[in-house]
């Protein structure tokens, strides 16, 4: 990725008349190439957000930005519209036109500037994969190779931004998987930035480089997508992001940047994270575990004491409650005095003998116990 990265600004308030606000705010450096993913659960008001960057919504108040254009600013009346903002919209929808053909569609994307129209339909037919199918209609195209079109349609004017919204969610599994591959690899070839709305985790790991978290209608937390998901900025997002266990603790020490924690029914230590969450004896946090992050053993009964291998710092005795397969993983539920999720492969569930009602020892690092601020 080359070239210098725009800036996204966004500031904006809107009510619906349900009685749903989103107060949305982010200011971002985007480079070209690279993918911005605005994740949630539905609702969280993310397509209000890219609605309102395409300017098919325009908001109550507030102002949006973009490199160093300004689309809208409530203050100094100004709105630009979606044809003078220079931004493809692709949707689950394709919208392609059924009248025309593949080729026609893309054509249809360079609006009034087609010099070198060809060439450039052709060089778009080969970065899409569809050479060869130019003269089809959309009725005889798969539903990847709709949407193949409509990415090369919101190309062909070269945009500086493309706007994506939940656009694989009607497609196959395996049409997914590839197509995701394919816009990722197409858009840092072009070199076009992007913005992708999702709710799906998997599609927001595999495609971002960067990661906003709407909750309720605001952006909770926004950064580079391994920095968000390793440290998620409150209990709010860390839901959203999919953490399996939650549990609010209060802090009982903090000696050497190892916190004890004190929960209901165990104790937990963690490791002090550096900034943003209070530590001090006496504070409230939540402590955030990933399911990937729980190892299960067998309970050993030596002189009547329940013992676990592993250099784990936490140990917790407690009893299998649910097991649910994902696959090759399967998704263990450990009532330890609250419920803790572990995520272990088959061939250990059936190398351990794991069913509910199974005595087992759940162990787990320091090092893996998140800490966020009980707000």
């Amino acid at each position: 990725m080359g070239g210098m990265a725009d800036q996204i600004a966004i500031d904006l308030t809107h009510h619906f008349a349900s009685g749903v606000d989103v107060h949305a705010s982010l200011d971002r450096a985007v480079p070209p190439g690279s993918i911005l993913v605005l994740f949630g659960p539905s609702g969280a008001g993310k397509t209000t957000v890219l609605r309102a960057l395409a300017g098919l919504l325009r908001p109550d108040c507030g102002r949006i930005a973009f490199g160093h254009a300004t689309w809208f600013d409530s203050t100094a009346h100004q709105f630009v519209p979606p044809q003078d903002r220079r931004v493809g919209y692709i949707t689950q929808d394709t919208l392609l036109f059924p009248h025309l053909t593949v080729k026609a569609n893309i054509e249809y994307g360079m609006g009034r500037s087609r010099d070198g129209g060809r060439l450039r339909t052709a060089e778009l037919m080969d970065l899409v994969q569809l050479r060869g199918l130019e003269e089809r209609r959309p009725r005889h195209l798969s539903g990847g190779q709709a949407q193949r079109v409509a990415l090369a349609r919101a190309l062909a004017p070269a945009p500086p931004l493309v706007l994506f919204d939940e656009p694989f969610a009607a497609l196959d599994a395996a049409t997914r998987r590839s197509l995701r591959a394919d816009v990722r690899r197409l858009l840092r070839d072009v070199g076009t930035s992007a913005i992708l709305v999702t709710h799906d985790r998997l599609e927001a790991m595999a495609m971002g480089d960067d990661l906003a978290v709407m909750v309720d209608g605001r952006i909770r937390q926004a950064g580079p997508m391994a920095d968000v998901f390793r440290r998620p900025a409150d209990s709010a997002v860390a839901r959203s992001l999919g953490v399996e266990t939650i549990l609010p603790a209060l802090v009982e020490a903090n000696d050497g940047g190892l916190v004890t924690l004190r929960l209901r029914h165990a104790v937990l230590t963690a490791l002090a994270p550096l900034i943003d969450t209070p530590c001090a004896m006496g504070d409230h946090v939540f402590a955030c575990i990933r399911a990937e992050d729980v190892t299960v053993e067998l309970v050993e009964r030596a002189e009547g004491h329940a013992t676990a291998a592993g250099s784990a710092r936490n140990h917790l005795a407690g009893t299998v409650v649910a097991i649910e397969p994902e696959g090759a993983v399967d998704r263990v539920t450990i009532d330890c005095g609250f419920e803790l999720v572990a995520a272990i492969t088959r061939q250990s569930r059936e190398v351990l003998a794991l069913a509910p009602g199974a005595p087992v020892m759940a162990a787990i690092k320091a090092t893996a116990i998140h800490l966020v601020p009980k707000v």
